[in-house]
Formats: structure tokens, C-alpha cells, sequence
């Protein structure tokens, strides 16, 4: 591994993860690019959820190396947490506080200048469409809103690196789009490098410049998504492509108002 490369935000070596007998992740090789918007696909169990955790801090590695934006996630796991934004499956914003309120919070966790709260809170309530709902309990959002909502608690702090664990799972499709819609202009607008899982092959499409399709805790397929599909024919779609490597069909979440029990499934699955 190059800890010397400019290009890259994350870098895995050999990474893996085992539980007892049961191995997650697989001697994991892995650049993302600065930039970038990766995708991590793959069926439940394939070790997404464990490669995220590794690379956030929040799960050591078994064996093997990984850096982000820079630093080791094993010895140097501070100044990666100071570098990244994350946002679990998991609801992570509180329903009984506003969303100006939520905000707040976070600001603090995440040690942003006092100076600069406001501004920030408010910058991020305008450019996730939330400005009007600043006042109102988060309990009282929709599934679309509350998404947004921890999407702009995760960027407050101006991270280099965001990651997003099945960033709309249990929304609607209108809801999703807006979603889409925000970490499209977020990649534009701030160059922010996200790294995200889903079991959506259309949201992978739309989102991802390049993508990678993990089986039994490795990489089965990589590259961008137009060449993966070109590989199956002009007609291949993204679903092709993962059925053709993995051998069965994605499993997708159900509507927003189950949204809490959704995420909650899909974290012990994933």
C-alpha cells in the first residue's frame, strides 16, 4: 500500500475481518479516489456494512492495512474520525429535538468553532432544502427529510471523506431522488469523496463513478459502472451485472414507515 498516493482517499491492503470462524471481510483490496463517489454493492452478508465499520473507526481490523484521507484507521484512528463524516443505517437524528437543534448537537460533537455554528447550520439547512423545517421536531419529518437531515449533521464539520451505509433505504422514490439530487451537488459543490453501500441498483447507477460488487467478504467486480454493463451488452443493465457475478437478485428495504425497523433489519443483515 502507497501511503504516499495523492489520489487516493482510502486505501486497503489485505483487509479482513473475522468473527470466530466466520470471516466477513476477505483480504480486502480497495482505492477509492479523491472525488470520487464509490459504491460498494452486494448481497446481504457480503461484508459491506464490516468494510465501513474497518474503515470508520469503529471495527479494528483482524489483519491487514487501510488508510483514510491519509492515515492509518488502526494507529491513527483520531485523525481519521477528525477527517470523515458518517452516516449509519441506523436513525442517528433525534426526533425530539428540531432540526436546528440536531444540528447544534452535532456542531458541538463534531467541535466546530462556536464563531462558525451558525453560519454552518444554517448553510447546511439551506443547501439540504430543510431551511423551512428548522424549527420543527424532527419526529414530525418525513423519511426523505430526516435523511437529509443526518446527511448534514455528517458534513458540518467539512469532512474529506463521507460514508453512507444504504444512504436511502425505506424511502419512497420521490423521497430518494431528493436525496440523489443532494449528494450530486454535495460531490459538485463542496469535492467531498463519498463512499457509500446500497442494495439499489439504479441508485448505484445514478450516484457512482465507479463501483464494486462484494461476495463472501471480497471483491468480485470493479470499475465504472457504464464499462460493467458494456461487458454484458448494450442492454445490460446494473441488475444483470450483479446477478451475472453473484448468481441471485438484490434484496431492497420497504417504505418510510417502517423506515426505523428497516434500518435496524438491514444493519444486522448487512
Amino acid at each position: 500500500m502507497d501511503p504516499q498516493n495523492p489520489g487516493a482517499v482510502i486505501q486497503t491492503e489485505r483487509l479482513t475481518r473475522t468473527f470466530g470462524e466466520l470471516v466477513a471481510v476477505d483480504h480486502l483490496d480497495l482505492v477509492v479516489e479523491r472525488g470520487a463517489i464509490f459504491g460498494l454493492l452486494g448481497p446481504n452478508g457480503a461484508g459491506k456494512s464490516t468494510t465501513i465499520k474497518m474503515l470508520t473507526t469503529l471495527l479494528p481490523p483482524t489483519s491487514g492495512h487501510a488508510r483514510v484521507a491519509g492515515f492509518d484507521v488502526e494507529h491513527q484512528a483520531r485523525e481519521v474520525r477528525r477527517r470523515i463524516g458518517y452516516v449509519p443505517q441506523l436513525l442517528s437524528a433525534d426526533g425530539s429535538l428540531t432540526g436546528a437543534e440536531n444540528l447544534t448537537l452535532s456542531a458541538r460533537l463534531y467541535r466546530v468553532p462556536a464563531a462558525a455554528r451558525a453560519s454552518r447550520i444554517s448553510d447546511a439547512l439551506a443547501f439540504m432544502d430543510l431551511t423551512e423545517a428548522r424549527g420543527q421536531l424532527v419526529r414530525t419529518y418525513s423519511g426523505g427529510m430526516i435523511r437529509r437531515l443526518e446527511i448534514a449533521q455528517a458534513m458540518l464539520h467539512e469532512p474529506e471523506m463521507l460514508f453512507l451505509d444504504e444512504p436511502t433505504i425505506g424511502l419512497d422514490p420521490v423521497a430518494r431522488r431528493a436525496v440523489w439530487e443532494r449528494l450530486l451537488e454535495l460531490k459538485r459543490r463542496a469535492a467531498t469523496t463519498i463512499l457509500l453501500t446500497t442494495h439499489d441498483m439504479e441508485e448505484a447507477d445514478v450516484l457512482c463513478d465507479r463501483l464494486a460488487i462484494m461476495h463472501q467478504g471480497t471483491i468480485a467486480l470493479a470499475g465504472p459502472p457504464a464499462e460493467l454493463k458494456a461487458r454484458l451488452g448494450v442492454q445490460a443493465t446494473l441488475e444483470d451485472v450483479f446477478i451475472e457475478t453473484v448468481g441471485g437478485e438484490i434484496e431492497e428495504g420497504g417504505t418510510y414507515r417502517d423506515v426505523r425497523r428497516t434500518r435496524s433489519t438491514a444493519r444486522r443483515l448487512g
